[in-house]
């Protein structure tokens, strides 16, 4: 997921014609997770940056206990530890799972081609599984940490934080009736980063910078690409059936071979097509998609989202809380969530934007899923088509080449 995200004037610039933009703003209102009783203790495997991450949104949560902590690499180990007080460190996942038995789930966010095995073996113990996205860095991988799933008698979700997202599912329910039927899809993922990490210990050199190993990474298409592509699926209800990709090194000419800025096109059966950008080579724009439909455009950016009214489009009435706002020379009108609770406490702009960032929603739903055995969020046969696609697109990527995406049963 990108660092920055846009601020809410950028994104209420207004195109040309007579647009009326909405923020698409969610009720947070009783969304508040169950606390546990005892709290549930949770482990991580992977004390990298991303697990650094979701230890900072975990400790966030009432009713969570993050008991243990679990990675190959010494020094990181023990950053974390200094993190999470009275946590217990091991170096392997088996030593965990086997000594902590009453760790009753675990987060996985070792690099994407470790997965597997760690999600199997969890899961082969009984405990629930969080796993990042994406699923695995192989079809095979993807397929059989689905099967696996499917055979466990505990949850197991995957790690795609729009089906999470309180602004995304409130937007979800918007593309049918707002939007009608959709025209085009655009989505982009812009940040200024190299994704080569230093380390002090050259042995250590292909662990920390695998994103940038050929041999496992499915590059910008799998690990950035597919979890926003996922949310087009999700939307759209049905998966692309082809995809043409290409990629180039625009900026990191460091002798890596992973390109660093790629462009895609997917398209649906129906001829519906998806263009996606990503670099890491410039930040402008950070990440966002937007769904083009005949009545209107929604345009989302994780922490906040806008509809963009045709001026054509029927009104529907739940307009009628709407703050209206000057955009050039068009009036715009913002949504906000509890509008009329706002209003009354003089604070209508406390209701734009999410309070947290997407992954704690992911990893609240999560909790309650663990806690209560509630559906996940996204499951992992949902994950793994998403991861599955990422790794298509990449391939197109390299290969320079379409290819076909298979039906998913």
């Amino acid at each position: 997921m990108s660092d920055g995200q846009p601020s809410r004037r950028d994104f209420m610039i207004q195109a040309a014609g007579a647009l009326t933009a909405y923020a698409v703003v969610p009720d947070l209102a009783g969304a508040t997770s169950p606390v546990p009783t005892p709290p549930l203790k949770v482990g991580l495997i992977g004390a990298g940056r991303q697990g650094r991450a979701i230890v900072a949104e975990l400790q966030k949560m009432a009713g969570v206990e993050l008991c243990a902590v679990c990675d190959t690499v010494a020094g990181r180990l023990d950053a974390m530890l200094g993190r999470v007080k009275g946590a217990e460190g091991f170096a392997d996942h088996r030593a965990l799972l086997g000594q902590r038995p009453d760790v009753a789930a675990l987060v996985v966010a070792t690099p994407t081609h470790l997965h597997r095995a760690i999600v199997d073996d969890a899961l082969g113990a009984g405990r629930h599984v969080y796993c990042e996205s994406p699923l695995a860095s192989t079809v095979d991988d993807c397929r059989a940490i689905a099967a696996a799933a499917s055979r466990a008698t505990t949850v197991c979700q995957a790690g795609f934080q729009g089906r999470s997202n309180p602004t995304y599912k409130r937007a979800q329910t918007l593309v049918r009736s707002e939007l009608r039927d959709l025209v085009s899809i655009e989505a982009r993922s812009h940040r200024k980063t190299s994704w080569r990490f230093p380390s002090s210990d050259p042995s250590l050199e292909r662990l920390v910078n695998w994103r940038l190993d050929p041999d496992v990474s499915t590059g910008l298409a799998g690990e950035v690409a597919a979890q926003q592509l996922d949310v087009a699926h999700w939307f759209s209800g049905t998966y692309p059936v082809r995809i043409e990709g290409r990629g180039e090194i625009r900026h990191h000419k460091d002798g890596r071979t992973v390109p660093d800025t790629i462009d895609l096109q997917l398209r649906w059966a129906d001829g519906l097509a998806l263009q996606y950008h990503a670099t890491l080579a410039n930040s402008y724009g950070a990440q966002t998609e937007t769904f083009y439909g005949v009545n209107g455009t929604i345009r989302l950016a994780w922490t906040h989202g806008w509809l963009f009214k045709e001026p054509d489009a029927p009104t529907q009435g739940w307009e009628v809380y709407a703050t209206r706002q000057q955009h050039f020379n068009s009036e715009g009108i913002v949504l906000i969530a509890n509008a009329t609770q706002l209003a009354a406490q003089g604070d209508l702009k406390a209701g734009i934007g999410l309070p947290h960032p997407s992954l704690y929603y992911a990893l609240e739903d999560f909790v309650r899923s663990a806690t209560t055995g509630a559906p996940v969020a996204c499951s992992a046969e949902e994950g793994a088509r998403a991861s599955i696609i990422g790794i298509l697109a990449n391939q197109a990527v390299i290969g320079r080449a379409p290819v076909d995406v298979p039906v998913f049963g």
